[in-house]
């Protein structure tokens, strides 16, 4: 990325107020409370029916957003009732913490499929990016500034609302799945580098090889300690599906040089109509690659799959990684089944 020379609140221009959506359709606009959670839910899980059957969204994805403290739930969430007091539309703007190289607001939510086609999508998009203008604009750094979101490739009216906001496909998120029923090759890794199961006084350990790992990826920028506990303190995270990779120093000090992460949803196993588990994050130093760690690492989390008698691993990954994670993949048997479209408006 090139590094700008002013800072991004003198290139953004946001309002002062943010636009209060109007429609024939909606009864009420307002802020979301922790009491929405389940409503949201409910609506997410309509959504992903038609838009991404394959996997279902969990609810702690929802109830996050009333715990983290980098959320302003009431200036950042917005959520829309019919007349009969039903959720229509729900839209969160997230300023990512942790900006190295970029400054971003995510945006996420939706509207109910048969609510669709009406205009409320583009009253709720109107919103959210103007609340993601605001965001950006309070920042003095010296950093790109984005507004960014995605969709599945199995929803094209995403895309034709998106690019009416000026905002541009970027970039391309590939969804592969591995049959477990395939064999399974083992790496013998060099002296020095060592598998453990990964285990939660690792945890510290590992969030930090993490962001050092992910540095050159695309837009990745650190995980904020709330995010990074959550997620390995939820549900469905699995430390029985997940490993890390040690590697020794010539001093003889050993660290993390490579980890695997892993979940389970079942709720997925219906939708999909297999077995699985989700590998979702897969990172190696940059200065350990090139010695079959990630491979060793995979290795096991297929093996470790397998044993818990699923019948897939599925992961994510940039197509266009600069690690050349893709190929990794398919060379271990990895086969693309569908494709997220990252949209993004720059300033």
């Amino acid at each position: 990325m090139t590094v700008p020379t002013t800072p991004l609140s003198a290139r953004v221009t946001a309002l002062s107020s943010l636009p209060v959506p109007d429609h024939a359709d909606v009864a009420l606009w307002r802020p979301a409370t922790a009491a929405d959670t389940d409503a949201i839910w409910q609506l997410e899980l309509a959504i992903g029916r038609v838009d991404h059957p394959n996997y279902v969204r969990e609810r702690d994805d929802v109830s996050e957003a009333f715990t983290f403290s980098f959320i302003d739930v009431d200036a950042d969430t917005l959520v829309a009732f019919d007349a009969d007091g039903r959720l229509v539309a729900h839209g969160l703007v997230l300023l990512q913490p942790g900006q190295e190289t970029l400054v971003k607001s995510n945006l996420g939510g939706g509207v109910l499929p048969e609510m669709r086609g009406r205009g409320i999508g583009r009253q709720l998009l109107n919103w959210q990016v103007a609340r993601g203008k605001q965001q950006l604009a309070t920042s003095d750094k010296l950093l790109p500034g984005w507004i960014s979101t995605s969709c599945d490739e199995r929803a094209p009216q995403n895309v034709s609302l998106y690019e009416r906001f000026d905002l541009a496909c970027t970039r391309n998120f590939l969804s592969l799945d591995r049959m477990l029923v395939d064999p399974i090759r083992e790496f013998v890794l060099a002296a020095g580098i060592r598998l453990a199961g990964y285990t939660p006084e690792l945890s510290n350990a590992v969030h930090a090889a993490r962001d050092a790992a992910f540095r050159d990826h695309w837009s990745s920028q650190p995980i904020p300690d709330e995010s990074w506990n959550s997620y390995v303190t939820g549900p469905s995270f699995v430390n029985e599906l997940s490993f890390v990779a040690f590697g020794t120093e010539p001093d003889g000090s050993e660290h993390v040089v490579g980890f695997i992460m892993s979940s389970v949803n079942e709720q997925d196993w219906a939708a999909a109509g297999y077995r699985s588990s989700y590998i979702g994050l897969v990172g190696v130093l940059s200065g350990w690659r090139g010695r079959h760690i990630a491979q060793a690492l995979l290795s096991a989390q297929l093996a470790a799959s397998r044993a818990a008698g699923h019948e897939r691993a599925t992961l994510d990954v940039d197509s266009a990684s600069p690690t050349g994670a893709l190929d990794l993949y398919t060379g271990m048997g990895f086969f693309a089944t569908n494709r997220e479209l990252a949209y993004v408006l720059e300033f």
